[in-house]
């Protein structure tokens, strides 16, 4: 069907609102087929769901198709899982029945149950909110449903998932059984299979996309890295990119909390949102986004669904989702209808495999890419540099043109134009020195090169036969050197993963490590990278170098340094500085009046 086929009102609104044409799932769900039928949707997120069952409604709301009687008992209810996707689904909706004159009623965790309580007192056309908050409203008798024509479940997979389900049944035997059902669903698993049955009436199942379909307006990209690469790369994908507004997603509130902090203190406008914001600080960040005064978004999940922002080009997985699901959700938050953008995954080198499995799962093709270089980064602002002073030429007063011609008096042309490239680059953050280890398979790289482990020493590592670069630890026996702590040290201070470390020598007064020749570079500008930011733990104070050459190649030892570290930290999955010949795990500090054990070197 066309826009034009539409009742007045709604035909009215949609064309304010710029539409052209309609999806196919908003086709879909008012063909004539679908009139006055129960309906269970599957379709792609960003697919215009909410606007569609907004016109599915009409025909049961609308008196004449033309306008809606005067507001009482609400005429339509439509449950969504989370506080996010219900409040955006009431914007959507009191913008889609503006012209009818539509009163749209919320009700969602978070917010002041009395005031919630005399908007459905005061008469309302459709009520919006989430299971548990209209379970409530509706046992305190604040919520009557005896006029309900329509109930709407909007990610009902979701929902079942989140353990709603005692609730919808609440609810759903609580609204007249003549009423019309409809469920809307990204997948459709057993539970709405059970709940469809139970509480729909001959229902039309619509399939709007399909796997080969999905996707088509989002870009999706990996950049694999070291973990310890993990935030520089976000800054140089979003320097790269430079996106009007863009949505990163963390796996918790700690990790939201953390590079939220980290990107401030860069200069980044950003916001956070997980669940530990109240409902009025989610809000408010969420407006900050839509008004521009922030143009990051640094979330858990819990933003993953129904939070739709203007000008959203770039969702960043700054942690693997979880499964296929969870990315297309969060994906989906851009490339919506109908515009353009682009989902990046950052994938630690280990996760890669599973990264594969779980795009191949998802019907996702995806490019490797590096992470963006500071020369990459370099062109791109040159490039947007011309473009927005083109742009701003045309938008030119008078009075800019009589400054400008009084800065040409003063000051040559060069002089300004140069000053206008550096004020430009001065108010950009930093990015970030990274060397690219490129995008193979680990599988791949290890075939380069003998494999880590082919043969241990008995000092603990492996044994490349001096293919590898070579680095020395200033610690040694004397300082209780151990593999089972050097190589979480050297992971975390150089970028690399345990693959990337060979052979491991211990000598009295230093360590000599093995480093595979394609990383070795990368390592390198990792420990320069931490030496501008040291810390204060003995860890930090561990001074790691090229060597030289291999061991054996080496002319003679350096001076041992008289030195006794305190306490490391305990690594997961290993044991701590060792206290002498035999001894457990260290677990802490050497007594202060215990010699350091000298060993048999």
């Amino acid at each position: 069907m066309t826009i034009e086929s539409l009742p007045a009102p709604l035909a009215q609104a949609i064309a304010a609102r710029g539409y052209e044409e309609l999806t196919p799932v908003q086709s879909a769900v008012i063909a004539d087929e679908a009139r006055g039928r129960d309906l269970l949707v599957s379709a792609q997120t960003g697919s215009g769901k909410t606007v569609a069952f907004g016109l599915a409604m009409a025909e049961n709301l609308l008196v004449g198709g033309e306008s809606l009687p005067a507001p009482a008992r609400p005429l339509a209810l439509v449950i969504a899982p989370t506080r996010e996707l219900a409040l955006q689904v009431a914007k959507e909706l009191a913008w889609l029945y503006a012209p009818a004159r539509g009163r749209i009623a919320t009700c969602v965790g978070g917010m002041n149950q009395q005031v919630e309580r005399r908007s459905l007192s005061a008469g309302t056309h459709i009520v919006v909110g989430t299971p548990g908050r209209l379970r409530d409203h509706l046992e305190r008798g604040g919520l009557m449903l005896d006029n309900c024509k329509v109930v709407v479940l909007d990610e009902a997979d979701e929902m079942l998932d989140m353990g709603f389900r005692e609730d919808l049944e609440e609810i759903l035997d609580a609204a007249p059984p003549e009423r019309r059902t409809l469920m809307f669903s990204a997948t459709m698993p057993k539970g709405i299979a059970e709940l469809a049955r139970d509480y729909q009436k001959d229902a039309l199942r619509l399939a709007t996309t399909g796997r080969a379909s999905a996707h088509t307006d989002i870009a999706y990209q990996c950049v694999a890295t070291a973990p310890a690469d993990i935030e520089a790369a976000v800054v140089n994908l979003l320097r790269f990119h430079e996106p009007p507004t863009a949505l990163l997603f963390c796996a918790t509130r700690d990790n939201v909390r953390r590079l939220h902090a980290s990107l401030t203190e860069r200069g980044f406008a950003a916001v956070a949102l997980s669940g530990e914001h109240s409902q009025s600080e989610r809000n408010q960040a969420l407006q900050a986004l839509r008004d521009r005064r922030a143009r990051l978004c640094v979330a858990t999940d819990v933003a993953a669904r129904g939070i739709d922002l203007p000008g959203l080009s770039l969702v960043i997985h700054v942690e693997v989702p979880r499964d296929a699901e969870t990315l297309q959700h969060r994906s989906g938050r851009t490339g919506r209808a109908g515009a353009k953008g682009t989902a990046v995954l950052i994938v630690p080198y280990p996760a890669r495999r599973r990264v594969e499995r779980m795009l191949q799962g998802a019907g996702v093709k995806a490019e490797w890419t590096p992470v963006p270089t500071l020369e990459a980064i370099a062109v791109q602002d040159r490039t947007r540099l011309l473009e927005n002073i083109g742009e701003g030429i045309g938008a030119l007063d008078d009075e800019d043109k009589r400054l400008g011609e009084e800065l040409l008096t003063r000051h040559g042309v060069d002089e300004i134009a140069a000053a206008l490239v550096r004020m430009h680059r001065a108010r950009l953050p930093q990015a970030e020195e990274l060397v690219d280890a490129g995008p193979a398979p680990r599988a791949e790289r290890r075939d380069t090169r003998q494999g880590n482990d082919a043969g241990r020493s008995n000092d603990g590592g492996g044994d490349r036969g001096g293919e590898g670069v070579w680095f020395r630890l200033d610690v040694g026996r004397r300082d209780n050197a151990d593999p089972r702590w050097i190589i979480p040290l050297l992971c975390r201070r150089g970028g690399v993963t345990k693959p990337d470390i060979g052979a491991i020598r211990i000598f009295p007064g230093e360590t000599m490590v093995e480093i595979a020749p394609d990383m070795a570079e990368r390592f390198v500008v990792a420990l320069k990278r931490h030496a501008t930011r040291k810390g204060n733990s003995a860890e930090d104070q561990i001074d790691i170098s090229p060597a030289g050459g291999p061991p054996q190649e080496r002319s003679a030892q350096r001076p041992p340094q008289q030195r006794t570290l305190s306490a490391r930290p305990s690594h997961p999955g290993g044991a701590g500085p060792r206290s002498g010949p035999g001894a457990g795990p260290r677990t802490g500090p050497r007594p202060p009046n215990k010699p350091p054990y000298r060993g048999r070197g």
